[in-house]
């Protein structure tokens, strides 16, 4: 495409345009793959949180709405926002303690063909989805005690749960800003809603624009402080055979059967291999 002269602000508004839409889509799209390849769960749990706090945001707002929260989402209201966000951290960390429950959604993507009646399993389960004791502070301790009548000391909790509870918090205090971008956009071309399939939500677009934002954030979470980078014998042999020099592969071997020699893992008939690398890198 040639530059025309008078037409230089509409193309170069279109050339922002194209880069605009696909960045939103693709790139944010091939984060949200990356996620359904490490499990399930990295994509249903973000999803369900978003689409959770939208939910309750509405209803909050519509019982006990007054407060308007932004002038752009007239119907967006503070009431709703907070409903919202204790509505999606309880909610959040129930959906994930269902979720965890199978491998069908926490393990990390080895068949395609794979469906929820496959028998699935991964070796080693990320410890995140392993439940331990957490004690409780004594003034929990108390506070239960007066409400159930019971002495509960500790509780059993899988790091996912507390993970769960930071993405929740996200949902609910950053995502929806997605939505405000949307509903400057709307505003912009003087529609309401982008659809009418949803009765009082609007349309599926309408349910999207805070998942792109959510996408990334749990991508770049689980990548920062979730997954398990496992070092495998045939990455580390990957890696001597593609960056090493012949010298450097045979110095290797040398110390490496010195070492198992001396863990009693090798016995003493290791010298003759030696002998035929040193004999074919010499020669």
């Amino acid at each position: 495409m040639n530059l025309k002269r008078g037409q230089y602000r509409f193309q170069i508004a279109q050339f922002g345009y194209t880069h605009m839409a696909l960045f939103m889509i693709v790139v944010q799209s091939h984060f949200i793959v990356d996620n359904i390849l490490e499990g399930l769960i990295w994509f249903v749990m973000p999803a369900a949180l978003v689409v959770i706090n939208d939910i309750f945001a509405y209803i909050c707002g519509f019982f006990w709405g007054k407060t308007p929260l932004i002038q752009l989402s007239p119907k967006k209201t503070v009431e709703g926002f907070v409903g919202a966000l204790i509505c999606t951290l309880v909610l959040g960390f129930i959906v994930t303690t269902i979720l965890m429950r199978f491998n069908y959604m926490t393990c990390p993507v080895q068949d395609l063909g794979a469906t929820a009646w496959s028998d699935i399993s991964c070796e080693p389960h990320n410890p995140v989805f392993t439940a331990a004791p957490w004690r409780l502070p004594s003034v929990i301790r108390y506070l239960i005690k007066l409400a159930t009548f019971h002495d509960i000391r500790e509780v059993w909790i899988a790091p996912v749960q507390l993970h769960t509870v930071v993405m929740a918090c996200f949902a609910s205090l950053i995502a929806p800003f997605g939505g405000f971008f949307a509903s400057a956009v709307k505003r912009a071309f003087k529609i309401k809603d982008f659809g009418q399939s949803i009765p009082g939500h609007g349309g599926l677009t309408d349910r999207m624009d805070c998942q792109f934002l959510m996408g990334l954030f749990a991508y770049m979470y689980y990548q920062s402080f979730i997954k398990m980078y496992n070092i495998t014998v045939g990455t580390i042999l990957a890696l001597v055979i593609n960056n090493m020099s012949a010298r450097e592969k045979v110095e290797l071997l040398e110390r490496l059967t010195t070492y198992l020699e001396n863990q009693n893992i090798l016995s003493n008939n290791i010298d003759s291999v030696l002998a035929k690398a040193q004999g074919l890198w010499s020669a």
